[in-house]
């Protein structure tokens, strides 16, 4: 029988539908909008995707594929230049708030803001900014030895010879601390 030299307007039109509905419709359903029937649909578009049997179709997918990746791209200059357009069309019709905004998005895209987030959840919210970052290097400390690869079986020796009671492994001063685990070990690892 022999492949095909030539796609069929049916096999354009779905090439096409696929690529342009990519996300919002299946496949099955760009088959039977390009005329395939509804019944065989689901089958007509998984063989026209396979390049054994479909080499030309598989091929021209691609091409509009990348046509359409080249057409969308979104490069840093792209994006900034779209954004002062923006900023330019509402200045002229005195949209303030949309001029701003979009200058503050190339600001943000150009690196000059950085938004910072402290999310502070159950007994945490009552520390100010310096207890919580205190204790977060508290917790990196009392962790690093899961971050430095230590063996599991140490980990475990060590959770297995600390006292139980809330009292108890709280540590009461700064030697303690260093005692429950050991500092040799890459200290200030986390910090770069």
């Amino acid at each position: 029988m022999g492949l095909p030299k030539k796609l069929t307007e049916q096999q354009i039109k779905f090439a096409n539908l696929l690529i342009c509905e990519e996300g919002r419709k299946t496949a099955t359903q760009c088959a039977i909008e390009a005329g395939y029937a509804k019944d065989s649909a689901r089958q007509h578009a998984s063989k026209l995707q396979n390049p054994k049997l479909y080499p030309l179709v598989v091929q021209y997918i691609g091409e509009l594929r990348d046509e359409w990746q080249k057409k969308y791209d979104v490069t840093f200059g792209t994006h900034i230049s779209e954004l002062a357009k923006l900023r330019d069309e509402a200045r002229e019709k005195k949209a303030w708030s949309a001029a701003v905004n979009a200058e503050v998005a190339r600001g943000k895209a150009a690196g000059l803001y950085i938004e910072q987030k402290i999310i502070r959840t159950g007994k945490l919210e009552d520390l100010t900014t310096e207890e919580l970052e205190s204790r977060m290097k508290q917790i990196i400390d009392d962790y690093s030895p899961i971050l430095e690869d230590v063996s599991f079986e140490e980990i475990k020796d060590q959770v297995k010879s600390s006292p139980q009671t809330k009292k108890e492994s709280e540590p009461s001063n700064e030697s303690s601390l260093s005692s429950s685990h050991t500092k040799s070990e890459k200290p200030n690892a986390q910090k770069k």
